[in-house]
């Protein structure tokens, strides 16, 4: 209420359970892990990513070297866990490029029968789901092209697959797009 419910999610995440010093995870919020920094704002690290990401870079490791039989003597770092991360996100020289609204709307307008599928996950903080939402309202495309988009959403946070009853949803809703699509 202090903030007139304007609030990031990282204020979000560190702050709903501060009383138990906790911070909420970001890609899913339904991890919590114990909070680095009490007197901190926002939340420097994400839980979810402290508690599953390592099995699946060995699985992605193993993978590609010993199935692909690629980049022996290679070791794949995920960007969360680089000191200085080297991808720039900014975007025909906009510094917050993580939105490609305007790229999406001109390839729909291109391609009128371009079809969108978004896939997402209640409990995703870095790409909440009414985000999607509001962006396809305000997306700069004729009305009759909003058709084409359309949304299943999951019990799950980013990482729709890391839950098994998610997993058989998404292939079911990706084969189903697909199939739909290709129909017409």
């Amino acid at each position: 209420m202090k903030a007139n419910l304007r609030v990031s999610g990282p204020e979000f995440a560190k702050s709903l359970q501060d009383a138990a010093d906790l911070t909420l995870g970001r890609l899913d919020t339904r991890f919590s892990g114990p909070t680095l920094d009490p007197l901190s704002e926002n939340a420097e690290y994400d839980p979810q990513s402290s508690a599953i990401a390592s099995a699946y870079v060995a699985l992605f490791n193993q993978y590609v070297r010993r199935d692909l039989k690629y980049g022996e003597g290679l070791t794949y770092i995920p960007l969360q866990f680089k000191a200085e991360p080297q991808w720039s996100w900014s975007h025909n020289g906009d510094p917050i490029g993580e939105n490609v609204s305007e790229d999406l709307a001109e390839a729909m307008k291109t391609n009128p029968r371009l079809k969108v599928l978004v896939n997402g996950g209640y409990y995703d903080l870095a790409t909440p789901f009414f985000a999607a939402q509001y962006e396809e309202k305000h997306l700069p495309i004729p009305q009759s092209l909003a058709k084409n988009i359309t949304y299943a959403w999951y019990e799950s946070g980013h990482m729709v697959y890391v839950r098994d009853e998610c997993v058989k949803q998404l292939h079911d809703n990706v084969a189903a797009f697909i199939k739909s699509a290709d129909a017409q």
